[in-house]
């Protein structure tokens, strides 16, 4: 039987591309914040207010999904590892654009550290919302292998390691059980329970 060989070292990934596509993909989503927010003025400001009078939303979105992506492509890239590290950096520098519309240093650090503690955690939880994602290491056809090879344990077995006693009887224990007392101290004990006064 021959075993397959997997290839484990890192792959580098092209971090510009990756960059573009997150800014193409959060601007949108910056451009759909962008008109709720326009819809929500209290002045009709029409339908360029939504790149005139909160055109920044969208900036901001695509700046920050730009940024993210590529810091965390380049240092995959550069460190050659895939690891929630990758992901604390990319959400830093993201976190300190959000923090630069404030214009102030401690916005700016503040905004990096909570973002990037969001996101690695969100990583390093599985990266889904839904429960954890498969181990992606293993292959899947090798883990169904094992889960039909791993047959139950039989009770003798069980018995034998455990011994009986704390909710754990085999059969005729009864009987076992009536014989070591008898043995033991003497006692005679009855073969149908007492019954409830």
């Amino acid at each position: 039987m021959a075993q397959h060989e997997e290839d484990h070292s890192y792959h580098p990934k092209d971090a510009i591309s990756g960059a573009l596509k997150a800014t193409v993909l959060t601007g949108s989503a910056g451009l759909f914040a962008s008109a709720v927010q326009n819809t929500l003025t209290k002045r009709n400001v029409g339908p360029l207010g939504v790149f005139m009078r909160s055109g920044g939303t969208i900036g901001i979105f695509a700046a920050m999904g730009g940024t993210y992506e590529f810091v965390k492509t380049a240092s995959a890239n550069l460190r050659e590892k895939e690891d929630p590290y990758n992901v604390a950096l990319g959400g830093f520098f993201s976190g300190t654009l959000l923090g630069l519309r404030v214009r102030t240093f401690p916005a700016v650090l503040g905004y990096g550290i909570a973002l990037s503690t969001a996101m690695t955690a969100f990583e390093y939880t599985g990266g889904s919302l839904f429960g954890y994602k498969k181990n992606t290491e293993v292959d899947e056809f090798d883990r169904r292998q094992q889960l039909r090879t791993n047959y139950r344990t039989p009770a003798e077995q069980t018995f034998a390691e455990l011994g009986e006693g704390r909710g754990i009887y085999g059969p005729n224990y009864e009987e076992r059980r009536r014989e070591r007392l008898k043995e033991a101290y003497g006692i005679e004990v009855p073969t149908s329970p007492v019954p409830a006064s």
